[in-house]
């Protein structure tokens, strides 16, 4: 893979090495959503792994909002 980038490689590379947070699924309704941990019942969300195509336009469930989960949304 080649990059062409007129920013320093130690900006462009910054962060490669870290691993991304824990994970975690929640099942909200009928949507299957994929977070990140961000403090305890609090997560923003990664990803949606699967649901209704209409949840892929549902603005809360945007990759970067920040939920809440606990016990009473699994």
């Amino acid at each position: 893979m080649t990059i062409y980038s007129t920013m320093p490689m130690e900006i462009v590379f910054e962060g490669i090495s870290q691993q991304p947070g824990p994970y975690v699924d929640v099942q909200v309704g009928d949507v299957r959503l994929q977070i990140e941990a961000v403090s305890p019942g609090i997560g923003r969300i990664v990803r949606l792994m699967d649901g209704p195509l209409d949840a892929y336009l549902r603005p809360e469930l945007s990759p970067g909002t920040l939920v809440a989960y606990g016990p009473s949304m699994l």
